[in-house]
């Protein structure tokens, strides 16, 4: 040891010049010599291990043979700067590198560089220190990169860009590669969830693959199979594409499932050495968190966006995917295909819901098999789909909809049953029915309803009348809305006469509304879009109050009424509260039953219902009038007429119009006075508007009749004036008239 001292005048030891050159050759640490031109002078044992060259290798080279081509800007900046204003920044400090030795590893190393002038022209040189700290480095960075995983789960950060944000990382890591993360879905296919270096083709040909079980099994044995999946049968395709080389490892998820691969591809073309391995291995803990969140999301976003009997797209999901179509620029058309089920109810009803569902799932798989990759399949909800046919025009649209409804001929085999699906379909096209998604699914929905009132199992389109009537149900059903709120509805009257007598039989409530803004309103306008948009009960339930209130009133005024007719929709009798409401307001107002009468359409009469039958009966028990309004326009049935318990008749106007002149109408009108009178029945004619008209109904003993040759429908004070006046008297009553006088003075004597 003393050979390596040498004594100095201040007898205190010193390194000799050779004992200090042979601790730095020996060095574990790396230790370079440069000159200002950048040559290496000194080259240590240290830096030999690090790099695999040997120093005579070296030597006399310039020092950029040791850095890397993606790190050489960072050295040669420095390098400029110093030549341009002899300072060095990178003097005195630490900073992290990563070079490349001689076997194409890449090695991370902590450096210090220090520099001295030295000789007399003080020549200046550099001394490198360089510190291997790879592995220290790299668990380091998968610690701090788990913690951004973490805190971005829990943030609303897309988990695509977190995916992307952990390849990013990992490729930094490691200089020259390309990371990927891929799923597993349910049925063994691959999705590639985030590669953002990965070439397309390469990328392309993953998520065309289907893992086998036995695959599956394969991963769950041994993660490092994964290389199999992701590399070896593509490695071809890879070279071509400048992969090289790949480290892979499945992920298994907390259950156990395989749910994904992580997977990092080398573009470098010599062999490295296997640490990317363990960073791919120590990535796989927190992807596996990654996907376990991607895969709760996905569930929620299922649950929140699809349907869970069909799988397809709910309807809140259907009109965001409309609002992304209406907004696209240029030329833009599309359609939209609203379907219902014909009858479903009665498959629910005779199967039971369970079967009911099972039909709607094998519904769902139909339309699929008949539609486009690209068309876009919704449940609306209930029995309705909804089809969008991107890039479409109104006859390639209509005919699908023909090879839709053809091929939902083959039947469905449910529960033992094979059942037929029929379905009607609306049309609304893009941009010719409406600028947004709630117009175009109002109109593909009106046309459907169309479909189904004029001939279930067909399709109709969508035209610019719908689209006034939807504006009308739009518009007029809230106006509608808030005047029933404010009382801005009235009832006109008109009355019914008796036609032997002239006497005053009763009057019929008719609706009217008069709009500050809109003004008039006819009634065959309104009382339509009541009933579109639900508001036709109401206007039901204020008729009758408003009516017993009038009734009331006009007794006060000794206005005698005999009684007023209302007009309920169909939609009342299958309440069961009906009686009981009318009940209530006839006790409320003190009025006698006699005194009211309700009238029903044949709609209600062809209703079968249990429930209706059990109303109108119940109507009838309160000895309230039942009335069958405009009878003989629909599908009445004679059969049914004797079951239900009604005391009057009422012949709808169409036939009157021509009964002077036409016989068939003749024949109709004599034919159902006749029923009327012998079932017991008032019958009563409406439209009623010539002498003619008159003489030829009383002539076949039409009992009351109600029209314009009499009085139009007036406002209640109106009423009473006209109730006031003398009255217009017919031949005939004249001639009752004087019957019933000769009668009267013939029992006097």
């Amino acid at each position: 040891m003393n050979k390596l001292l040498l004594t100095s005048s201040s007898s205190k030891p010193v390194l000799s010049g050779d004992a200090a050159l042979a601790l730095l050759i020996d060095a574990t640490e790396a230790i370079i010599v440069t000159d200002d031109r950048n040559d290496v002078l000194f080259f240590n044992k240290g830096a030999e291990k690090l790099w695999g060259y040997a120093q005579d290798e070296v030597r006399g080279q310039n020092v950029r043979m040791l850095i890397p081509d993606f790190a050489r800007h960072e050295h040669d900046a420095p390098d400029a700067g110093r030549r341009a204003t002899g300072l060095d920044a990178t003097v005195g400090t630490s900073r992290e590198i990563i070079f490349e030795n001689r076997h194409g590893d890449y090695i991370t190393g902590e450096l210090t560089l220090s520099s001295s002038k030295v000789g007399p022209k003080g020549s200046t040189y550099y001394l490198a220190s360089i510190k291997a700290v790879t592995e220290e480095n790299h668990r380091k960075k998968l610690l701090d990169l788990q913690n951004t995983v973490f805190q971005s789960l829990s943030t609303d950060m897309q988990i695509q860009d977190v995916a992307d944000l952990v390849c990013r990382e990992v490729e930094n890591f490691i200089p020259n590669t390309v990371a990927i993360l891929v799923l597993i879905d349910e049925d063994h296919r691959l999705h590639v969830l985030s590669g953002p270096g990965l070439p397309r083709r390469y990328a392309a040909a993953l998520e065309n693959v289907t893992l086998s079980d036995a695959d599956i099994m394969a991963l769950s044995n041994d993660l490092d199979e994964a290389a199999t999946v992701v590399w070896e049968s593509y490695r071809s395709l890879g070279v071509s594409l400048g992969l090289h080389d790949c480290w892979a490892s499945a992920i298994k998820a907390s259950n156990g499932k395989i749910s994904g691969i992580f997977a990092l591809f080398s573009r470098n073309t010599s062999t490295i050495s296997d640490w990317p391995q363990k960073i791919v291995a120590g990535c796989v803990p927190f992807c596996s968190v990654l996907i376990e969140q991607y895969e709760a999301r996905h569930h929620i976003s299922q649950l929140a966006n699809y349907d869970p009997l069909t799988g397809f797209l709910n309807r809140t999901a259907i009109h965001k995917i409309l609002r992304n179509l209406v907004g696209k620029p240029g030329d833009n058309h599309f359609a939209v295909l609203m379907l219902n089920l014909d009858r479903f109810r009665d498959i629910n009803d005779a199967l039971g819901h369970s079967n009911g569902d099972d039909f709607l799932k094998a519904v769902a798989a139909r339309i699929k098999s008949l539609c486009r990759s690209h068309y876009i399949l919704s449940r609306a909800g209930g029995d309705e789909f909804v089809i969008i046919l991107p890039d479409t025009q109104a006859v390639p649209a209509t005919a699908f909809a023909e090879r839709l409804i053809k091929g939902m001929e083959d039947p469905i085999e449910i529960g033992g049953n094979f059942i037929t699906a029929s379905i009607s379909a609306g049309i609304s096209m893009f941009p010719e029915n409406g600028p947004d998604s709630e117009s175009l699914i109002g109109h593909a929905e009106a046309a459907m309803r169309l479909a189904k009132k004029d001939a279930r199992g067909t399709f109709r389109v969508a035209t610019p009348e719908d689209h006034a009537a939807a504006q009308d149900r739009l518009v007029l059903g809230s106006a509608l809305r808030d005047s029933l709120a404010k009382g801005l509805l009235n009832l006109h009257y008109q009355p019914q006469i008796e036609a032997k007598t002239g006497a005053l039989y009763g009057v019929e409530a008719l609706s009217r509304w008069h709009h500050p803004h809109l003004g008039n309103i006819f009634p065959s306008r309104f009382i339509a879009v009541a009933e579109d948009t639900g508001q036709i009960e109401a206007i039901g339930a204020w008729c009758l109050e408003e009516a017993c209130r009038q009734i009331v009133a006009w007794d006060r005024d000794g206005v005698m009424i005999p009684a007023v007719s209302v007009n309920l929709s169909a939609g009342h009798f299958r309440k069961r509260q009906l009686p009981e409401m009318i009940s209530n307001l006839l006790t409320r107002f003190g009025i006698a039953p006699a005194r009211l009468t309700v009238e029903i359409t044949e709609s209600v009469m062809m209703d079968e219902n249990k429930d209706t039958m059990d109303v109108l009966h119940a109507i009838c028990a309160l000895d309230v009038g039942l009335s069958m309004d405009d009878f003989g326009t629909g599908y009445s049935s004679l059969s049914r007429l004797t079951r239900l318990p009604l005391t009057e008749i009422k012949i709808d106007r169409s036939f009157i119009m021509n009964l002077e002149h036409d016989a068939n109408a003749q024949a109709v009108t004599t034919a159902v006075i006749g029923i009327g009178n012998r079932l017991g029945m008032t019958v009563v004619t409406e439209g009623v508007e010539t002498e003619a008209q008159y003489a030829l109904l009383e002539s076949l003993h039409c009992d009351v009749m109600q029209g314009y040759l009499f009085a139009k429908p007036m406002a209640p004070k109106d009423l009473e004036t006209w109730f006031r006046q003398p009255r217009k008297i017919m031949p005939a009553m004249r001639r009752a008239c004087g019957e019933q006088s000769a009668s009267g003075q013939a029992e006097k004597k």
